[in-house]
């Protein structure tokens, strides 16, 4: 579960990015969350992936207080996060293997279970044929699915994407995500931020609406209620 409490988020340059928002996402679902340029949807995600800190309030992810968390153990949580942007910012000097294991490779996998676990991932996305590629032979489509594929390749618990589909045309937009959504088939929880309505609305999961830094709709989603989020804190185990 990822569980926000009355949470805000304030740069230095006086730019308040989000202002008291409290939601939560049950384990193994699949949201979106919507809205404009500079609503907050990135601030949200970054937040959550331990990127950035807020400025006030909690945030619970898998039983986490992650507002907490000491600095040494940062890399060991975002072990169960996969992290995906618009642009996958892939190695071209390195082929299409080697860029979905380079994070297998830091955390110190052993050389079978990363040719293991590489292969599984990018079969995953339809890119197993393309192993030995590099990127730049590959279609904008099969960038950002490398990206995919380099996010779960340690099979995290936890999928966050932001406009994953912001470069990609109305086709390859629904393919992308339609490929989040089998891995919300089996178990995993993806959180998305897009701007694309119309592409949002052809599936059936919760859209939590972000404008200027709040969630305005649905409104019931803006706060927890306090007796709530104290039963919250109370059983959450801190790091």
């Amino acid at each position: 579960m990822i569980t926000l409490i009355n949470v805000t988020k304030k740069y230095p340059n006086g730019q308040v990015a989000l202002s008291n928002v409290s939601l939560e996402i049950a384990a193994g679902e699949m949201v979106f969350i919507r809205g404009h340029s500079g609503a907050g949807k990135s601030t949200l995600l970054k937040l959550i992936a331990h990127l950035e800190e807020p400025s006030r309030g909690q945030i619970l992810v898998g039983g986490k207080n992650i507002s907490q968390m000491k600095k040494f153990r940062i890399p060991y949580f975002r072990r169960h996060l996969g992290y995906i942007t618009q642009n996958p910012k892939l190695l071209n000097n390195y082929t299409v293997f080697e860029n979905v294991a380079m994070p297998l490779v830091i955390a110190g996998y052993d050389r079978l279970d990363i040719i293991r676990r590489v292969r599984a991932a990018l079969e995953r996305v339809g890119l197993l044929d393309k192993e030995h590629l590099k990127p730049p032979t590959l279609s904008v489509g099969e960038q950002q699915r490398v990206g995919i594929a380099r996010a779960v390749v340690h099979k995290p618990r936890f999928l966050l994407a932001d406009e994953p589909t912001g470069n990609l045309d109305p086709d390859l937009s629904l393919e992308i995500m339609k490929l989040f959504e089998r891995f919300h088939q089996v178990g995993v929880t993806v959180l998305i931020a897009s701007h694309d309505s119309h592409l949002l609305e052809q599936f059936p999961y919760r859209k939590i609406h972000l404008g200027q830094g709040k969630i305005i709709a649905p409104p019931q989603l803006g706060t927890l209620e306090n007796s709530k989020a104290e039963q919250i804190m109370e059983s959450v185990e801190n790091v």
